[in-house]
């Protein structure tokens, strides 16, 4: 068993050591092919999925090497002193990839999926193989600290149930405001985060004033023209955090304009995503439909990437940045220092946006919120994450592992807890904080859908 094991860890990982740049355009050409897509035609879809994740990688990488500093650069002249800087997703998922664990999430992962759907207990086909990784956390971690192998499996069965369930919730909300018919993002910090904000936004409807303040990047340009578009905005938005972090113009104007860059060139990438996702997508609703009749209703799970080609998403995901940093100063008992996953902030407040149906301002609270918690639960688990990156030899004795990314995740935090209980009352408040959230998301979502029938049979109404 153990030689078996060892024999199939070794393919999976050196399929996944070549990044998601390969790794997913080989399985979507594959599962495309598969499922009827002509053979040039997914050979076509698999190269632009390339291309797009290429591009976004060189955007992310951008992002960090210039932002990152400037992070850095703020937080000096702020004084600050946090004792552990978090390495991000790039490092997090590489360790875990490293796991036992990995080796067995992703067909345990593709299981549990067809199981639900066969019982009807979700909608969602996840077809998004990369980001199993995210599932394989929660497993990895609680075999890392444990030390029992059905914990471990346990968690990625736990982790893997609730996401599907997850896509189902948020599938009409992609519908309604990113225009992603059918499609859902059940995977990562986007979804499992998203809950938050439909708290927060149910608490400020509920508040004279406040309930009335909306505003957004498209109503900005509205409203002032070429200096509310999202190119003049990302300029604007780099060059501040620049001079914040003490740079004269020489240096912050630069990164005025890499910024603006990113609002320009995010959504080109995402694009080349969607029109690699677009045939196995077709394809995938024509079986369906043909198996099951026009009315079947199911969802495309894919990588939560699809959401960053929105302009209030890479809006917010650039003024988080700042945020995120002066979070992590003013935060009590705080020893992170947000690092590795300040580029990719847009991926935690996505969904929110949605939630908010683009109301930057909401989406600056929940957000705050969104970023509190992470930060707060990634203190807590910086001994788990720590203990996982030695078990796969990727820390050193007496090093730390930190990463908002997963290591914030409230999924993780409290399944893990379950067992070692080494924190009853952060288990606690934590696991109540999210089970209100989750209830809210719930009735967020129920409203909506009554929201889209009544507009729907009003629309009805008219052409009658």
């Amino acid at each position: 068993m153990s030689t078996f094991l060892n024999g199939a860890a070794f393919v999976i990982n050196y399929i996944i050591d070549m990044g998601a740049s390969v790794m997913l355009p080989i399985i979507i050409a594959l599962l495309s092919i598969i499922i009827g897509v002509k053979i040039g035609q997914a050979v076509r879809a698999g190269l632009m999925i390339g291309v797009g994740f290429v591009g976004m990688g060189l955007i992310v990488d951008m992002m960090n090497n210039n932002m990152g500093p400037a992070a850095q650069a703020m937080a000096n002249r702020l004084g600050v002193t946090l004792s552990i800087v978090e390495v991000g997703w790039p490092g997090m998922s590489g360790v875990t990839w490293g796991s036992i664990i990995a080796t067995i999430a992703i067909p345990l992962a593709i299981a549990v999926n067809l199981v639900m759907f066969a019982g009807k207990l979700t909608k969602t086909i996840n077809i998004d193989i990369w980001n199993v990784w995210h599932i394989a956390f929660t497993g990895a971690i609680a075999y890392a600290v444990t030390g029992n192998l059905w914990i471990g499996l346990g968690g990625v069965v736990f982790h893997a149930v609730i996401v599907y369930k997850l896509g189902d919730l948020w599938a009409p909300l992609l519908n309604d405001y990113f225009e992603l018919e059918g499609l859902t993002a059940p995977h990562g910090t986007s979804a499992y985060m998203a809950p938050i904000a439909c708290f927060v936004d149910a608490v400020i409807e509920k508040i004279p004033g406040l309930n009335k303040i909306n505003f957004s990047v498209s109503g900005l340009q509205e409203r002032i023209g070429v200096l509310g578009e999202p190119v003049v905005i990302g300029a604007i938005l780099g060059t501040v955090i620049g001079f914040l972090a003490g740079y004269g113009p020489q240096e912050a104007l630069p990164l005025g304009i890499k910024m603006a860059a990113v609002m320009v060139l995010m959504p080109r990438m995402i694009k080349c995503i969607m029109d690699g996702l677009t045939p196995i997508s077709e394809r995938a609703k024509e079986i369906m439909h043909n198996r099951f009749g026009e009315g079947a209703d199911f969802y495309i799970g894919l990588d939560p990437a699809i959401l960053l080609g929105d302009s209030e998403v890479v809006t917010a995901g650039i003024l988080f940045i700042p945020i995120t940093l002066l979070i992590a100063i003013v935060m009590p008992g705080n020893r992170i220092l947000p690092f590795g996953d300040l580029a990719t902030i847009g991926f935690f407040i996505a969904i929110a946006v949605a939630v908010h149906k683009g109301n930057l301002f909401r989406t600056l609270i929940s957000g705050s919120c969104i970023m509190a918690m992470t930060i707060w639960i990634t203190n807590q688990t910086v001994a788990w994450t720590t203990a996982l990156g030695q078990s796969v030899g990727a820390v050193e004795p007496g090093a730390t592992l930190a990463a908002m990314d997963q290591g914030g995740s409230p999924l993780t935090y409290v399944y893990t807890q379950l067992f070692t209980r080494e924190n009853i009352p952060g288990l606690i408040v934590i696991a109540a904080i999210y089970i209100v959230c989750m209830v809210f998301a719930v009735m967020h979502s129920k409203k909506r859908a009554a929201e889209n029938a009544a507009r729907d049979a009003e629309a009805e109404l008219e052409m009658e």
